[in-house]
């Protein structure tokens, strides 16, 4: 690999041994992907304060230096972790602390994420916790690197965005928040990010059902590569995309996609591809019923024990919409409702009264993780409803419950009356 002098002296031990072992970690990482160089990024979302019986074992024997140092730089030593060197922010948490008494998670795994919060804001860590952190302030802008873990915001961040970055893991963003630096590769290069696949959507494609459908189509069709869907598209919201997004990430690995006039790296179609097009595949009223119904195969009692909203979390949009749903009415006896939310957003669905109303209904509005992560839900849940196609996907495989998959109107329905009657309309 080609390291310029600044490189070659944080290896050498210049600002210390921990940012000597970070860069150690993304030599190495980078010749394994074949990578050239690295490159500067000053924005990084990773995990840290996570717990696990691991990270327990490791504070006990040398505090959360020594379990940055194993689980974060993949080193044998014992390093004392300095301040991080570039922006850097912990994505969501296995945990909310208004999840207490509600989401059943072990009473020491609750403390040791509490005191990781401690330890990592001192050096200078933004715990946002949330899966989103273009919801809440952190938006990298057209054409800058950074190194993100999450696959729902590394394919915003790359699509939506404009920014730069791979799919990157727990030790390399542990790596590059020391550094500044990441192994300039994969998503960081154009020619890696132009369309491999053309999708044309022949039947109207409008609202975050109908686009995280069209997502997990995508997704299933093109794996790890990269989609330019066109056709009977109506203009999209954030939400729109961040469900179109979040559902290719789920049924295959897509990293970037591009929508022709609407996404900024793809102008037109020739734009998107740096070429002539490929032949179009459709995405039809066939397709779409197949998607619909492939994502409801896990459902088999329409009795529902709980809801599940806000995958990728909520956005305000999302929170108004939900209370205003809720507004006078009543969760069934048998069925709990949860609303995942940013932290930071929840204060101000506070102030406006929105969480009121979904807790008055019998709601709860929940921060900083999603039972993916917590691998939690409501006691005794069997049958859960979601407007997620990323959850329905996964919770299934993670808590061994059935899911039903609908719209926002659909999963209330369903929390007010205890039973799906969700169909595709």
């Amino acid at each position: 690999m080609l390291l310029t002098d600044s490189d070659k002296a944080m290896l050498d031990g210049a600002e210390g041994p921990a940012t000597a072992a970070a860069m150690d970690l993304l030599v190495r990482y980078g010749r394994a992907l074949d990578a050239e160089r690295l490159c500067d990024v000053r924005n990084v979302a990773g995990t840290m304060t996570q717990p696990s019986p691991v990270k327990a074992q490791l504070v006990r024997e040398g505090g959360w230096d020594k379990a940055y140092s194993v689980i974060n730089l993949d080193s044998d030593e014992d390093l004392e972790i300095p301040a991080m060197r570039v922006p850097t922010c912990q994505l969501q948490q296995s945990f909310g602390p208004d999840s207490e008494g509600i989401a059943p998670y072990p009473k020491e795994m609750i403390e040791l994420q509490s005191d990781a919060e401690s330890f990592y804001g001192r050096k200078g860590v933004n715990i946002l916790a949330t899966c989103t952190p273009y919801q809440v302030g952190n938006i990298p802008v057209r054409g800058e690197h950074v190194a993100w873990m999450e696959s729902s915001a590394v394919v915003y961040a790359n699509s939506v965005l404009g920014a730069r970055t791979n799919c990157e893991g727990t030790a390399s963003t542990g790596a590059a928040s020391l550094t500044g630096r990441i192994p300039c590769w994969g998503n960081h290069h154009e020619a890696n990010r132009r369309g491999t696949h053309l999708i044309e959507a022949r039947t109207p494609v409008h609202g975050p059902l109908e686009w995280g459908m069209l997502g997990y189509f995508a997704g299933g069709l093109v794996q790890d590569e990269r989609p330019v869907v066109t056709g009977e598209l109506k203009q999209p919201d954030l939400l729109d995309l961040k469900h179109f997004g979040a559902a290719a990430a789920s049924s295959g690995g897509v990293e970037i996609y591009h929508l022709p006039g609407i996404t900024p790296e793809a102008p037109t179609v020739q734009a998107a591809f740096g070429a002539d097009p490929p032949e179009a595949v459709p995405y039809g009223e066939r397709e779409r019923r197949g998607v619909y119904e492939d994502l409801n195969s896990q459902g088999d009692r329409t009795d529902v024990d709980f809801v599940l909203l806000g995958c990728p979390h909520a956005s305000l949009d999302q929170v108004r919409e939900t209370a205003h749903l809720l507004e006078g009415r009543h969760l069934h006896s048998g069925t709990q409702l949860w609303l995942m939310v940013p932290r930071a957003l929840r204060t101000t669905a506070d102030r406006n009264g929105w969480t009121q109303t979904i807790e008055r209904a019998g709601g709860r509005v929940l921060t900083d993780s999603c039972p993916a992560m917590s691998r939690s839900a409501p006691p005794g849940t069997r049958v859960f409803a979601t407007d997620s196609a990323k959850q329905a996907h996964y919770l299934p495989a993670i808590l061994g419950i059935e899911a039903w998959f609908g719209t926002l109107q659909d999963c209330i329905s369903a929390a007010v009356t205890g039973r799906w009657k969700g169909e595709l309309r």
